[in-house]
């Protein structure tokens, strides 16, 4: 994929300000692009937009297939009359600066249902046809994911694991009885996602037409209490009764000494061969309706990964595995031959792992942040940066920028300061100017470093199981003042689109 030299910011859709206790795709999302597109920024990234499952992580989701249904906009479902004004009456006050995900998503259920009912009541004529017309073309996940969702709500939530055994297997009968008996549920559970797909293509396109491209993210892995695992066990490694035989980590390091046991199953990558990868090209497609490019998550782990017996309790105890490599890419290459991938290239990478990103030509990743441990011949300062990367002042896993400086030994701190030829004073803005002035094609911020902001604002703390992913910005934070600044980073380092770019006028001779 050829890429013009841009700037853009990290900013999850639950992070924006709304009435109903989590940022989603209505007016606020729409200020926002508004907003980005006026500074030059050309690109908006986001965490994967999954149904959320343990411990509310986007990357722990009930498919890869699917979308949040939290994140749809009760506002526009008024504005449509798929909602009544009676039926937001009793909104609870939820906070304005986190997500309380449990009273959250009791909220947003009822509406949705409310929603389903008001259009099962009386359908109108235009809405009936695109939904039918959504159903015909998501055919292929979107009858699996509902079933799923609709047994699990009546199973009380659990795991499918647990289901009852003819459920758990898949016994045609089974199904079709249970069909029977859960209309309405399944009927609520398609509907909803619907409603997230049709107003996220519409803020989508609305992006598109204000010059903004999306950088989306998709997980290596997928969880296990997961439509997609339950629909096509054959293409992981489980027993006869379904349960991982082995699962996804990484091995001890300096940061961990026992490892990170993500507990992800694995991929039988043979039997996705055999099959020309067709379950990892419908995911991709999959992506690429939602975004204009793709985050490729742990790009490493597809040269080798980690494989921790199953049962383990951390991830000491495991070996090295060989994944599908060239192959994989081959494949997906012949059905997207500008390869519109960013490869998440961080860890510790082998030779081998940077030869197949280059081999692809595929966009690395830098981050700012992990530049001050060493010495000047660290990777990620930015006078040893190569073109092709995407440079970052930190992801949703790091600190924000303020709060790193904060909490950073002295001697980083200090080389920080000498590097940069700054106090630390303005330190975020230090690292944005940093990042921008690079000869990296890409630049990005989280949206947290834009406000200087501090180690509250962080949305994720690897390896902290509850407690994460909720922090939301205020409202009217990306003010003019902000703007202003983030717009004179894009045009001083040649970030800005060419429709907005200074044109002065040629000296007459």
């Amino acid at each position: 994929m050829k890429f013009k030299r841009a700037g853009g910011v990290i900013l999850h859709p639950t992070s924006f300000s709304g009435p109903d206790g989590i940022g989603d795709l209505g007016p606020e999302a729409y200020q926002w692009v508004e907003m980005l597109a006026r500074t030059g920024s050309t690109l908006w990234q986001v965490l994967p937009l999954g149904p959320t499952g343990y411990g509310d992580s986007p990357y722990q989701s009930f498919s890869a297939f699917a979308g949040n249904p939290y994140l749809v906009s009760t506002t526009m479902l008024l504005d449509e009359g798929l909602l009544r004004r009676e039926d937001l009456a009793d909104r609870p006050d939820f906070p304005a600066d986190v997500v309380d995900y449990g009273p959250v998503i009791e909220w947003k259920i009822k509406l949705l249902d409310r929603a389903s009912c008001h259009y099962q009541d009386r359908p109108k004529s235009n809405l009936k046809q695109e939904f039918q017309k959504f159903q015909n073309d998501q055919a292929n996940w979107l009858e699996d994911f509902a079933l799923f969702m609709a047994i699990k709500e009546s199973e009380s939530g659990a795991s499918w694991n647990y289901w009852p055994k003819p459920l758990r297997k898949r016994d045609p009968e089974a199904l079709g009885e249970f069909k029977k008996g859960h209309e309405k549920s399944i009927l609520d559970h398609t509907f909803r996602q619907f409603l997230f797909f049709r107003q996220w293509s519409q803020l989508r396109k609305y992006a598109n037409q204000k010059g903004v491209r999306i950088i989306g993210d998709a997980p290596i892995f997928v969880a296990y209490d997961s439509a997609d695992v339950w629909a096509h066990p054959e293409l992981f490694y489980l027993d006869e009764d379904e349960n991982p035989t082995v699962v996804a980590g990484v091995p001890p390091d300096y940061f961990s000494p026992t490892g990170q046991l993500w507990g992800n199953p694995l991929y039988r990558w043979d039997v996705h061969h055999d099959t020309g990868y067709a379950w990892w090209i419908e995911r991709l497609r999959s992506c690429l309706n939602l975004f204009d490019y793709i985050r490729l998550d742990h790009f490493r782990g597809f040269v080798g990964y980690w494989e921790v017996p199953a049962g383990m309790l951390t991830a000491e105890i495991g070996e090295w595995k060989a994944g599908p490599g060239e192959r994989f890419f081959d494949a997906i290459a012949r059905e997207y031959p500008d390869m519109p991938i960013i490869a998440e290239d961080l860890g510790e990478i082998t030779q081998d792992v940077i030869d197949l990103r280059v081999r692809y030509h595929l966009l690395g990743m830098k981050i700012l942040q992990f530049a001050f441990s060493t010495d000047p011949d660290d990777p990620f300062l930015p006078h040893n940066y190569p073109a092709n990367c995407v440079a970052y002042t930190g992801t949703h896993d790091n600190d924000t920028s303020l709060g790193w400086y904060q909490t950073a030994p002295e001697s980083e701190r200090d080389l920080c300061r000498r590097y940069l030829a700054r106090s630390g004073d303005d330190l975020s803005w230090d690292f944005i100017r940093a990042v921008w002035g690079s000869v990296a094609i890409i630049s990005m911020a989280p949206m947290q470093d834009l406000l200087s902001l501090e180690s509250e604002a962080r949305m994720n703390f690897p390896g902290r199981p509850s407690g994460n992913w909720r922090w939301r910005m205020p409202a009217n934070a990306f003010n003019e003042s902000v703007a202003n600044r983030l717009k004179e980073m894009n045009f001083l380092y040649g970030r800005i689109p060419d429709s907005m770019k200074e044109r002065k006028p040629k000296k007459l001779k």
